[in-house]
């Protein structure tokens, strides 16, 4: 076991004798005076390009691009300048985007800057203006659209592809999405891949150049547009560098000296009794004194985050009157538009103490309401937890770390290079800030002196994270043969990686071996297709293939399955989307908790028909070495309930889930519903009622019923 893991594992015994703690004392080394006289607003001045701003603008006229360049340089610029350029010719183009939240947030600034009428969006939600020269859509819409050209044997409608956060290629759960559409983009098509800093920029930039035979073009830009400053909080208040210069320009910062002496020291003074959060209060009052706010505080859990506000009423600091007032207003105007969050239990401290919480467990419209407000300069803090690092555009003037690690989903992991850097990227406003700070509080999850690593460690390298899937597999023989395909495989990173490194093991994998390994599992995910008559002996889907592909969601053949043997309702909408919404869940839940007075007979029996239909199909795949769902009753209740117009907050109490989780729930069930609006010709009925059980579903407070204006 780790010392990392150790750490975490010791829990409330480190401290067992509980000394009173003291009161912050705001404070400064005096190494601090010169560096605080720097904080202000830039003059503002006509917006003048940088260099790889314009470099990045003739690279896209020779072929492909990979910008790489650290958060909150400028990519968006880029990007807007290209697609000026090819509206200009008459061309159309595709933005892509991880997140919803980012693609919705990129539809309303293109649509400003080239009108309502020129710019379209596709995302699971939203479909509108789809004929538009200019697309904003999520990867996996790009990725579906590839596999429909594809198969009706014509090019992509676009002229210009732009793949925003490409870092995304290693990302362990949809870096899958993004090495597909690079193997499929047709190579007419130029390829701008906008990316946060990535250390191996010249391993995509040869990949890319072997498989689309283009030249491929790499702008890198290292340095911050707005310069960052890294600060030590000590546990009496008092604030010091964290690191020194180095000695030479190249050589390794170091722990500033008082840092180190405080690393050392024993038994060290603390903050907050072992688990305990740091009193939030007193902090915002020492950055409130040397001009450091707003700020971002990246906390551990969606809990920490919660519990830190209600130390912020403990010690609130002064705030402008005016700022205040225009503050309330503000809140009042987004509140008009989404009644539902009018009495949110976080209200008070979003309108009189300037702070908030953003996290996954909160409502679509709540988070909105706050990256408003923090984006228009009216909070000083808002606690969330890392993912905010990725997906938001949520700048400040100092961004605040309590622990040096990370929730993958299954552990918590030292923060990587890329990680850190996309934190401390949102420190310092391009525009509004001479000056970023980022400051490290001491406490039992933060290692130090990994953060000091972190600092002079260069970005992490991005690796394949391609895998078969079924859905892949059907939407391939859809267009291909099996020889076809084994080519495509060829095409990928995993594949080139091996062919130019060999084996080489990254984080206790070895990349080669993925690569080698993706034939075998392609063939074996064929088996097993035609083993279910999914694919004919000759390599062909059959009619039943054919539809399957349409199903492009987690767990196709499971849903497949439940079509083919009939098992899902076909007269009613809030049956159906409770049926689908047990495929769509992830977790465990506390079927045995439901009150059965509640739940219609007709829903216990159609569930457990399709339990008992799917169970033998679902052994068959875990004994082939394929993952299926477990099926559980709750989050059906739960979608039924909601589907059948009970209040938000009863089903929210039957859901035993946060607002967040609950919205996501229905989101994501939404979604699995609209790809079965794809096999209308084959399933009418189906079709028809999943039309009709989006409509119930998606509804105030799920969907934000009003954009930031």
């Amino acid at each position: 076991m780790t010392e990392h893991k150790k750490n975490h594992r010791r829990g409330a015994g480190i401290y067992k004798k509980r000394l009173p703690l003291k009161k912050l004392q705001a404070g400064s080394d005096a190494k601090l005076k010169r560096i605080f006289a720097t904080i202000g607003v830039p003059e503002h001045k006509p917006f003048v390009p940088d260099p790889f701003q314009l470099e990045a603008l003739k690279a896209i006229e020779k072929g492909d691009c990979l910008v790489t360049v650290p958060t909150g340089a400028g990519k968006t610029w880029i990007a807007e300048q290209a697609i000026a350029r090819t509206l200009a010719n008459k061309g159309k183009a595709w933005y892509a985007s991880p997140l919803k939240a980012l693609t919705n947030s990129k539809f309303a600034e293109f649509s400003e800057i080239f009108g309502p009428e020129k710019v379209g969006i596709l995302t699971g939600d939203r479909k509108e203006n789809i004929d538009a020269p200019i697309i904003i859509g999520t990867t996996e819409i790009l990725r579906n659209q590839l596999y429909d050209a594809m198969h009706r044997g014509e090019d992509l409608d676009t002229d210009f592809v732009i793949l925003d956060e490409a870092h995304f290629l290693g990302d362990e759960e949809r870096g899958v999405v993004w090495e597909e559409i690079m193997i499929y983009l047709p190579t007419r098509i130029p390829l701008l891949l906008l990316s946060a800093t990535i250390g191996n920029a010249s391993q995509i930039q040869a990949w890319l150049e072997s498989i689309r035979k283009n030249p491929c073009i790499i702008i890198e830009q290292q340095s911050r547009p707005v310069p960052l400053f890294p600060l030590f909080l000590h546990p009496s208040g008092t604030l010091f560098p964290l690191l020194m210069e180095p000695e030479t320009p190249k050589g390794k910062k170091k722990l500033y000296k008082k840092v180190t002496n405080f690393i050392n020291v024993r038994h060290s003074p603390r903050m907050a009794h072992s688990r305990a959060l740091p009193p939030m209060g007193e902090i915002l009052s020492i950055l409130s004194k040397y001009r450091l706010l707003p700020g971002i505080f990246f906390l551990k859990s969606r809990a920490d985050c919660d519990n830190a506000l209600l130390l912020c009423s403990l010690a609130p600091h002064e705030e402008d009157p005016k700022r205040r007032e225009l503050r309330h207003q503000r809140i009042l105007t987004l509140i008009a538009a989404c009644p539902h969050v009018a009495d949110h239990k976080q209200l008070n401290h979003l309108k009189n103490f300037a702070v908030a919480a953003h996290h996954s467990g909160q409502l679509p419209a709540w988070k909105l309401i706050i990256e408003t407000l923090m984006t228009e300069g009216l909070l000083d803090a808002v606690f969330a937890t890392s993912t905010v690092a990725a997906g938001v555009n949520f700048p400040a003037r100092t961004i605040l770390m309590l622990n040096s690690d990370r929730f993958n989903g299954r552990d918590f992991m030292p923060l990587t290079a890329t990680e850190f850097h996309q934190m401390t990227g949102r420190a310092g406003r391009r525009g509004m800030d001479k000056i970023g700070f980022a400051v490290v509080i001491p406490g039992k999850f933060m290692d130090i002196r990994l953060v000091e690593q972190l600092f002079n460690d260069p970005p992490s390298d991005v690796f394949s994270q391609i895998k078969i899937n079924f859905s892949m597999v059907l939407n391939l023989l859809l267009s291909h043969t099996p020889e076809q395909v084994k080519n495509l495989l060829d095409k990928s990173f995993a594949a080139h990686l091996m062919a130019t490194k060999g084996r080489k093991k990254i984080d206790g994998q070895f990349i080669g071996a993925n690569a080698r390994h993706l034939w075998q599992s392609f063939l074996d995910h064929l088996d097993f297709l035609k083993e279910k008559e999914y694919v004919t002996t000759d390599d062909k889907l059959t009619m039943d293939g054919e539809w399957a592909s349409q199903l492009r969601i987690d767990h196709p053949l499971m849903v497949a399955e439940g079509f083919r043997k009939n098992l899902f309702p076909k007269s009613s909408p809030p049956m159906l989307a409770a049926i689908m919404a047990a495929f769509v869940n992830e977790r465990e839940s506390d079927d045995a908790a439901i009150d059965l007075s509640m739940v219609p007979k007709s829903l216990l029996q159609f569930f457990n028909k399709i339990n008992k239909g799917l169970k033998p199909f679902a052994e068959e795949m875990k004994n082939s070495g394929f993952e299926a769902p477990d099926l559980f009753f709750l989050p059906s209740v739960t979608v039924y309930l909601w589907a059948r117009g009970m209040a938000w907050e009863k089903v929210l109490e039957i859901s035993k889930l946060p607002e967040g989780n609950l919205a996501m729930l229905i989101l994501r069930t939404a979604d699995n519903l609209r790809h079965i609006k794809n096999i209308g010709r084959v399933f009418p009925d189906a079709a028809r009622n999943s039309g009709r059980a989006i409509d119930l579903i998606l509804r105030d407070p799920v969907i934000p019923t009003f954009e930031v204006s």
